[in-house]
């Protein structure tokens, strides 16, 4: 960012962790660097599948299966610099947990679930995480389940704390197939959906011309 009052604000990407019922934000966890890329891939859910039944082609059984891989940087340079207090003692220590807890259960829901399993309940719920959203641009904010996290440590001070690491993150993207249509991810869902039509609403499209085309055969 430069001192010019009236450079454009650089907004960061990254996750945001709701409550699935409240719709509470319990968490922001913004990447410290924007990624120079961002690979999406989008898996076609055809209802007749490949070599199905012929009547069924143009059919869709939902939405694509959307997946998203970020590689992301983190540095603890700046803040050692200027002897942040959290950056001397532990590094990048907590910026790494506050990643990785989002693919952990709590420790007191293994400890619940520890008590229910030695009270010999038959049944043990299994533990619910927190919604979590991706969120590139306002325009791009998607439920997703983290599929994917890969950590390298490059960089480490005297007390061996991490200084500077390389994020790998995958992630799926989470539909009303996935969550069924009254949970609060499926609104969320939906907003991202709503959001590509208007998107595509804004393309100039173009005419048979430009293929070279007069008609259709």
């Amino acid at each position: 960012m430069t001192g010019f009052t009236r450079s454009p604000r650089l907004l960061k990407g990254g996750i945001v962790l709701i409550d699935p019922a409240s719709g509470a934000v319990r968490r922001v966890i913004p990447l410290q660097y924007n990624p120079d890329s961002l690979s999406r891939t989008l898996q076609v859910q055809a209802a007749g599948g490949d070599g199905g039944d012929r009547s069924q082609a143009l059919r869709l059984k939902g939405p694509p299966v959307e997946t998203f891989k970020v590689e992301a940087e983190l540095d603890a340079t700046d803040r050692l610099e200027v002897a942040d207090g959290t950056a001397t003692q532990v590094g990048l220590l907590p910026d790494l947990a506050a990643l990785e807890t989002v693919i952990y259960p709590t420790s007191s829901q293994l400890q619940s679930n520890q008590g229910l399993m030695s009270a010999g309940t038959l049944e043990i719920t299994p533990m619910e995480a927190p919604l979590a959203l991706f969120v590139w641009s306002k325009e791009r904010v998607v439920p997703v389940r983290i599929t994917e996290l890969s950590v390298t440590e490059e960089a480490f001070d005297p007390s061996l704390n991490p200084i500077r690491a390389k994020i790998s993150l995958g992630m799926r993207a989470l539909t009303m197939d996935d969550l069924g249509w009254s949970h609060r991810g499926a609104n969320i869902f939906m907003a991202y959906l709503r959001s590509k039509e208007a998107l595509a609403a804004r393309t100039a499209g173009g005419t048979l011309s430009n293929l070279g085309l007069t008609g259709i055969p």
